[in-house]
């Protein structure tokens, strides 16, 4: 190469260099509205531009070196399968050789890598070289005719995004190629015989390039696979089936996911749904994880999380009732249980008796009181919910024996008699009668109330000779059990002993206690003051202003029942009696003087 020639060629280099420094620079301080090359790198690139290749080598067997330099042009064309690799043609010409004149085209893959701006890539090719003869130097001037030869090609360069016309352009700011050419003169023929010079040319050398590089259609790759899930319901108990469900996004219908579940509880599913199962989970928060792939590959897989709040469990409650709740003996009644959960569990209904015989599995049963003696029958409501857990409640059941009918001449004095013989509940003062005195507490009130259903009750004993009084003590709820139970066994002992006194005989005298087990409601106490004939507006009103120390003062009582006919006492508070304070009062007051009693006879 002359020293025109690498004049020209240095030019050329550091006018390259000097617009790859500009473009560099204007593009750094300009901001591009439109995405550089590497985000999105096309699929086809053509590249021209000027080539310079160092040819060096030997003519053998003539021993002849062949040495050029060679400036030329250059094309190549590469076509991208992804955004990493491709398959390129190059075709270079090189015609002003200092002795030769040298051409090749060569196709082969070529791998690039894509940066912000810039763009490295590297390739191998194989192809045909063009390669004129050697001149040998001289008197003698042997010129050989062009002969092609296999060539090999490996190398690589850097390009640089031009940020004009959305991308098109790139600057090649070089390429940097080893190629190799062999090639075939014929046999070889010693100088200075005339003729062909024969022989066989091994070149090397470094194929240095710069230009433009112009892009066309993009590679865009598919998006990343995403994945969402959530569980229904969000919220349950213990034991409730959850279901959580995944939703995936940009899957390659080409191929096959697979679908994954974790959680604290026991999880099931291979797709996109899966159950839970959270029977043995406490109360809490819990997640549960899901995974989908199609693929090793970034963006091939996802994952996703859901929470789910297990709730404190709550038992079941039934309450138990029996109407009518007094009954003749023999005859049948309706139960009926009103079971809740909560967790609107199913619930399984069963009952019992402590005698006769119940009988349904629903909300309601029939409970026959055949076979079962005269008195007060405790009947259970069980309720059971699917988890197992269970709630009983008992309703009192009074059995009553039919009275006998009187003869007929004396049928409507006792018809009178029990219409006469009107049964009032006795009531106490607050905690009397006392350990210390169990015959004090009766106020006189309440006496005169027992003496007047004594004289009534003797007479109604003329003619039905088996009756009896069936006496029931309670107490408000202040106290503990035992103790209210003491005290209501004192209250039932001191009404009977006061008929008793009265002329009673102790057989046809039944007792029970129940201490504070079986309340008057607020709700059954307001009913009844309603429906109180002796109270004005006015002393309703206030009665109800005061409901609470009333219902306290209401279940301080004996009610009473008649045997024959199941009469229940009127559980009336005797609110316009002079002693009504007293037996108002919450405190414990001294003891009510002690009644008077009288030797059996």
């Amino acid at each position: 190469m002359n020293r025109s020639s690498l004049r020209n060629f240095g030019q050329f280099a550091l006018t390259a260099l000097a617009v790859s420094l500009g473009v560099a620079s204007l593009s750094a301080q300009t901001p591009s509205s439109t995405a550089p090359v590497g985000i999105n790198p096309p699929r086809f690139d053509i590249f021209t531009g000027y080539s310079y290749f160092g040819a060096h080598g030997q003519v053998k067997p003539a021993g002849i070196n062949y040495s050029s330099i060679d400036l030329g042009a250059i094309g190549s064309g590469a076509y991208y399968f992804n955004k990493y690799f491709g398959g390129e043609i190059i075709y270079v010409n090189h015609p002003n050789g200092n002795n030769d004149g040298f051409s090749s085209i060569s196709a082969g893959p070529i791998f690039r890598a894509p940066m912000q701006n810039f763009t490295l890539f590297a390739h191998g090719l194989a192809g045909g070289g063009r390669l004129g003869g050697p001149n040998s130097e001289g008197p003698i001037v042997y010129h050989e005719p062009y002969t092609w030869g296999p060539a090999l090609t490996v190398g690589g360069g850097m390009d640089y995004d031009l940020p004009f016309w959305n991308n098109r352009f790139s600057l090649r700011l070089f390429q940097a190629d080893y190629r190799y050419v062999h090639a075939n003169y014929g046999p070889a023929v010693t100088p200075p015989t005339s003729g062909v010079l024969g022989g066989r040319a091994n070149l090397s050398g470094v194929d240095l390039s710069t230009g433009i590089v112009t892009h066309f259609g993009h590679i865009i790759p598919p998006p990343p696979v995403t994945y969402s899930c959530s569980v229904s319901p969000s919220t349950a108990f213990p034991g409730d089936p959850l279901t959580v469900t995944g939703t995936p996004l940009n899957l390659n219908p080409k191929k096959q996911a697979t679908y994954n579940w974790s959680s604290d509880g026991s999880t099931t599913g291979t797709g996109t749904t899966a159950n839970i199962d959270t029977k043995n989970l406490n109360p809490g928060t819990y997640t549960v994880k899901g995974h989908v792939q199609e693929g090793n590959k970034p963006g091939e897989m996802a994952d996703c999380s859901a929470q789910f709040t297990i709730q404190q469990f709550g038992l079941p409650s039934v309450t138990c009732s029996a109407n009518p709740a007094t009954i003749n003996q023999g005859d049948s009644v309706t139960i009926t249980a009103n079971g809740v959960s909560p967790q609107n569990r199913p619930l399984t209904y069963s009952y019992s008796a402590q005698s006769g015989s119940v009988g349904g599995n629903g909300s309601t049963a029939t409970y026959s009181s055949t076979g079962a003696q005269p008195g007060t029958v405790a009947v259970t409501c069980s309720v059971a919910d699917d988890q197992g857990h269970t709630a009983s409640s008992t309703a009192s059941l009074a059995i009553v024996v039919p009275p006998t009918p009187a003869p007929e001449p004396q049928q409507l004095e006792v018809r009178q008699i029990e219409q006469r013989l009107a049964l009032h509940s006795v009531f106490f003062p607050t905690a009397q009668p006392t350990a210390m005195h169990p015959d004090f507490g009766l106020v006189a009130s309440q006496q005169a109330t027992l003496a007047k259903l004594a004289a009534d009750f003797k007479r109604y004993l003329e003619f039905n000779p088996d009756a009896r009084l069936v006496l029931t003590g309670h107490t408000d709820v202040r106290g503990t059990a035992a103790f209210n139970q003491a005290l209501s066994e004192r209250r039932v002992a001191l009404t009977k002993g006061y008929l008793v006194q009265q002329g009673i005989p102790e057989t046809h005298i039944e007792m029970r206690a129940v201490g504070k087990e079986q309340q008057l409601t607020a709700e059954q106490v307001k009913e009844m003051l309603e429906q109180n004939q002796q109270l004005t507006a006015e002393q309703r009103q206030d009665a109800l202003r005061e409901s609470s120390v009333i219902v306290l003062a209401q279940n301080r009582r004996v009610d009473v029942i008649l045997s024959t006919t199941g009469q229940q006492s009127v559980r009336q508070f005797p609110f316009n009696a002079a002693d009504a304070l007293t037996l108002l009062n919450q405190k414990s007051s001294p003891p009510i003087r002690k009644t008077t009693r009288t030797k059996k006879k």
